[in-house]
């Protein structure tokens, strides 16, 4: 993030929400560019937020998928969906038994404009199913993508990346309402332009 500043890049997280520690946390955000995740993870740390990824980021970054690998994530095969399954019950059943935060996308893929996708349902379910005590933390995030509006060169300049963290939803018994009471609430806090 700090890096980033030399462009101009400034980042607002606004969180007046009362999230406990003492429970699992399912933290489900649009995805706007690769710039999502370091603020989430220092604003949320004391949350321990773990991520659901796709396998490529496993192997190739220095340090980031060292600790995708082996700091509490899980590395999903989009092409299997079988793996991502049991991948994404691992998570539940761990944020269950730990009381720690999963971090997940679930448009699936990055919005090159900003511009909301439509929600995909069985990642959330699943982590929700394996984590019936978790309170959903809805977070809108705008902007992120104007850093890589160009490609990954030149980054874009003067962007202001804002997250707002969503008042927490409880999970019900009809899952399908909860996603989509949670989708509303993400929508909600996106400006977008182009």
């Amino acid at each position: 993030m700090g890096c980033t500043r030399i462009l101009g890049t400034r980042y607002s997280f606004q969180n007046n929400q009362n999230v406990p520690t003492d429970r699992p946390l399912i933290i489900v955000t649009n995805h706007q560019s690769m710039y999502d995740i370091p603020p989430i993870i220092w604003h949320m740390r004391k949350y321990h937020p773990k991520f659901v990824s796709k396998i490529e980021l496993g192997k190739g970054i220095p340090s980031v998928s060292y600790n995708l690998r082996h700091g509490g994530s899980v590395l999903i095969n989009r092409k299997d969906p079988k793996q991502s399954i049991v991948q994404l019950e691992k998570l539940g059943n761990y944020i269950e038994a730990h009381n720690r935060s999963a971090v997940i996308f679930p448009e699936g893929t990055r919005s090159r404009t900003g511009e909301p996708k439509p929600f995909r349902t069985t990642g959330l379910k699943v982590l929700m199913k394996n984590a019936p005590s978790a309170l959903i933390i809805p977070i809108s995030i705008n902007n992120s993508w104007k850093l890589l509006r160009y490609g990954k060169f030149p980054m874009g300049l003067g962007s202001h990346v804002k997250f707002e963290v969503h008042p927490p939803m409880e999970i019900s018994a009809d899952l399908d309402s909860t996603i989509k009471a949670v989708e509303k609430q993400v929508v909600s806090g996106i400006q977008f332009s182009a």
